[in-house]
């Protein structure tokens, strides 16, 4: 399934608005008529239509109509028609919201990842230069990527929740693994390491994952 389907027959606007969201690692398709759009979420379906309502054949309206028929996809309105009573048809026809253009694409950006957060769970964890996505398992450290496994995410996770908190190994252990898995203590000792090797300038001098020895660790 696609994040975000993109319908929009201005193909600077497409390409711009592709661009900015795939940097913020959602999957993203591009359509330019409402024709294609169809086609397209009958094909692959989307979480969010993003979505025009001046399109060449079937208009923006008769794509909301139509998608609306068929699920509950999350559709955003983004349209340079801002009469009250396009306004209304749009939300009447089932669209989630509708914003007017010209729109600042910080702002359009904010309000996507709020919907995916609040509909789709997206969740995101910051503390000063650490970023971590939870649900793609994706790290920022300074805005740079790193890609985490299942694994070091949740435990990553835990450990930001309980910022400044020292966690004893047993429970970090059977928080992440369970206390009937068949792996070891072991395992976590390893997977701090990669954690650290990931995100610390120097990981033989952590500065973010602290070992409080005989006891556990903490995320500062």
């Amino acid at each position: 399934m696609l994040d975000i389907l993109i319908v929009e027959d201005n193909k600077e606007i497409a390409t711009l608005l592709c661009d900015f969201l795939r940097k913020e690692n959602y999957v993203v398709e591009t359509a330019d008529t409402g024709e294609k759009a169809m086609e397209l979420y009958e094909k692959y379906g989307a979480k969010l239509l993003l979505l025009d309502i001046m399109l060449p054949g079937m208009d923006g309206f008769a794509v909301c109509f139509g998608i609306r028929e068929k699920s509950n996809t999350h559709i955003l309105i983004a349209s340079a028609r801002t009469e009250k009573h396009d306004k209304l048809k749009g939300l009447n026809l089932g669209a989630d919201d509708y914003i007017e253009k010209p729109y600042d694409i910080d702002i359009l950006l904010a309000k996507i990842r709020g919907i995916f957060k609040r509909k789709y769970g997206l969740e995101e964890i910051v503390e000063g230069n650490i970023r971590l996505n939870t649900i793609r398992h994706i790290l920022y450290v300074n805005d740079n990527k790193v890609n985490l496994t299942e694994k070091e995410s949740a435990l990553l996770k835990l450990l930001m929740e309980n910022k400044n908190i020292t966690l004893k190994k047993e429970y970090l252990f059977n928080s992440i693994w369970g206390s009937d898995s068949d792996s070891e203590l072991q395992t976590l000792t390893v997977h701090i390491k990669w954690l650290r090797e990931k995100m610390e300038e120097e990981p033989r001098k952590p500065v973010h994952i602290i070992t409080e020895w005989g006891v556990g660790y903490r995320f500062e």
